[in-house]
């Protein structure tokens, strides 16, 4: 799963749209704790107290759940937001307690729906505090039910034995939910990388590409791609050997990183091809860093069997909407701008204009 935005240009993406899977879950959690008192109202065993307080309940809460969801549908889910979803259940289900028998309401292991709901959701710190929160609550309803003798020994410890699930719920779900989310993360992040230099691979970068031409097509904002190719990669691997040639690519690689911002999405391309895509990026902005990348991979070597390895990259860059009319088009109009650096003697830049592709290329 691909997030909606890049954190930095080493490859990592951070997933966004993993909190809107989590803000869809917590939606049905939500609306199950809603229909377990719905159930209990109509079918109680034990006396409410208040019917007419309990259905107001209901509905407020009804009410904030589907307006919650639905007032905040096109914001970006958060974990400040699932935490106030889940402060909310707690007040519910506590305000829920009180009308159906306080500690002895039978709808007293709803709280179990929010351990679980924000160990999956918020990790094990927040966690905690919200079985801390809960506690706070359990003991309040305690205190309502038995008044001072809440501290009698025998009491207490009832109270606690009752209790203890909770904390044992808010354990294993957590700890569970942290060992699955990191392995996911593993396995996300070895399916978008590329094994060698840990930078994006092709399919991932074409789908944050395609999601940066649809936002520059809709709001008209400018951006820059740059093709990067290796130059003489093949005859570095046939004179030293392909450990020679992955090294080279990694010292690029390296290169590269450093002469681009945090932003900017930087993935390897193919096998001796990289590309950059720069947002809100002026046409002097991107010269001045394609031509930083060229002198510094340029000015770059490595010791391999007592010989010094040294490499130079051609360079292609298109722009939209300079130059570049309909942003789908810009990757493939830096490729042609980068073809034009090779025929031309490699080692260059070169930025595409209209006029590019109406000069006869070199034979």
């Amino acid at each position: 799963m691909i997030g909606h935005s890049i954190k930095n240009s080493s490859g990592t993406i951070y997933d966004t749209e993993e909190h809107g899977g989590f803000s869809r879950s917590m939606y049905e959690i939500q609306m199950l704790l809603l229909i377990l008192v719905i159930l209990y109202f109509f079918i109680p065993t034990e006396p409410i107290t208040n019917h007419d307080s309990l259905i107001t309940t209901m509905v407020v809460y009804a009410v904030f759940v589907i307006s919650f969801r639905y007032i905040n549908f096109h914001v970006r889910a958060s974990r400040w937001k699932l935490a106030l979803e889940t402060w909310a259940m707690i007040l519910f289900i506590t305000t829920v307690l009180w009308h159906t028998g306080l500690v002895h309401s039978p709808l007293l292991n709803l709280y179990l729906l929010v351990i679980i709901a924000c160990a999956i959701t918020l990790g094990k710190i927040m966690t905690l505090l919200e079985v801390t929160l809960i506690a706070v609550c359990y003991i309040y309803i305690s205190y309502q039910t038995y008044s001072v003798g809440i501290f009698v020994p025998e009491t207490f410890s009832l109270l606690m034995a009752k209790f203890s699930p909770f904390l044992l719920v808010a354990y294993v779900t957590s700890t569970l939910a942290t060992d699955i989310l990191s392995a996911r993360k593993k396995i996300t992040l070895l399916s978008q990388t590329d094994d060698l230099t840990g930078l994006l691979n092709m399919r991932t970068f074409n789908l944050i590409l395609d999601r940066e031409i649809s936002r520059a097509a809709r709001y008209k904002q400018p951006f820059t791609v740059l093709m990067v190719d290796v130059d003489g990669l093949k005859s570095v691997n046939d004179r030293y050997g392909h450990l020679a040639g992955s090294r080279l690519v990694t010292v690029i690689a390296s290169s590269i990183r450093d002469c681009i911002r945090a932003s900017d999405v930087l993935a390897r391309y193919g096998g001796d091809e990289f590309v950059i895509m720069m947002t809100q990026t002026s046409t002097r902005h991107a010269r001045m860093v394609a031509e930083r990348i060229r002198a510094a991979i340029y000015n770059t070597s490595f010791d391999v069997q007592g010989n010094r390895v040294t490499s130079t990259v051609s360079i292609g860059i298109a722009s939209f909407p300079n130059c570049v009319e309909a942003a789908e088009n810009v990757l493939e109009k830096a490729d042609v701008a980068l073809y034009r650096s090779k025929q031309g003697g490699r080692n260059r830049v070169t930025y595409y204009d209209q006029e590019l592709e109406s000069i006869p290329a070199c034979a």
